[in-house]
């Protein structure tokens, strides 16, 4: 059985730790309502950007746009969105694992892969591999739409270069402050949308046609690249808000187990104690019974 000094400057230790969690789940659940709040106020936004990139999409011809170019697929781009700093439990690794899992898939087709690491968790991995083409890191904390669409440039301009023929997009989207999974979209080639003429009930929705001035194709010219830093400013939003719902959730369950192992240890602490005053008094006992003798 240890020792009570050794019991003691453990619990003493642990003490201070489950101080330091407590703090830090304060701390991310103030920054949770900002950055969640930031989040959910460019949600509607990026669903109509969406439904009228949709709706302009999908009588436009591809062809004549280089960021709607579907070629023969041979080397993909995997833009991965993460954090920058840890003790957020396994949400980081999730989007890595899910990364990782694209990867091998697109490598057993036959293709080739590189990333775009957004932020210096991913970027910490995959550099290993040496098939980081770009990294962008210590943004994730004060990220504005600049730093989206410097991303998204470099990403569309390796992909009219022809250097990569898809460009997929990795990221933990925020579903609860409980709930953060990974998930996954393509970015590049921007495919249209077309409607289904068959479906009923999608023509009772439909209360006029629109007229667009100028022509579809050079509004889609303008639009596309501002749809493009959209995409990934919306995936840094999520990333944002979960990486601090993640830390949170990690932070009160590291403050419980610290609680648990002060019971623990104060328990322990308790029967070294009695033990130490049991072997005392029979030290005592021993002693007075030998002075009789």
């Amino acid at each position: 059985m240890p020792g009570l000094k050794d019991v003691k400057t453990k619990i003493e230790g642990v003490s201070k730790t489950s101080q330091i969690t407590q703090a830090m789940n304060m701390v991310a659940s103030a920054k949770l309502r900002g950055a969640q709040e930031k989040m959910e106020a460019f949600r509607p936004y990026t669903e109509k950007f969406t439904a009228a990139m949709g709706n302009l999409s999908g009588g436009t011809e591809g062809g004549n746009l280089p960021l709607m170019e579907i070629r023969d697929v041979s080397t993909v781009e995997i833009v991965v969105v993460t954090s920058d700093r840890g003790l957020c439990g396994s949400f980081n690794t999730n989007i890595i694992t899910a990364a990782e899992k694209l990867m091998r898939k697109y490598e057993a087709e036959g293709k080739k892969v590189s990333f775009v690491c957004v932020g210096k968790k991913c970027n910490q991995i995959f550099r290993k591999t040496g098939k980081v083409r770009a990294a962008y890191i210590d943004i994730m904390g004060t990220f504005q739409m600049f730093n989206a669409r410097e991303i998204s440039h470099n990403v569309s301009a390796n992909f009219t270069a022809g250097e990569s023929d898809q460009v997929d997009l990795v990221y933990g989207k925020f579903h609860s402050v409980a709930v953060q999974k990974p998930a996954i979209e393509e970015l590049l080639p921007i495919k249209p949308i077309e409607s289904d003429g068959s479906d009923a009930s999608s023509s009772d929705e439909i209360t006029g046609a629109y007229i667009y001035e100028p022509e579809p194709g050079e509004i889609m010219e303008v639009l596309l690249p501002l749809y493009l830093n959209v995409q990934v400013y919306h995936a840094m939003l999520e990333v944002g808000a979960s990486e601090h719902a993640a830390r949170m959730t990690a932070m009160d369950n590291a403050t419980n187990a610290c609680k648990d192992m002060i019971s623990e240890l104060t328990l322990l602490y308790n029967k070294a104690r009695q033990a130490a005053i049991t072997g005392d008094l029979m030290d005592i006992v021993g002693g007075a019974e030998a002075l009789k003798g």
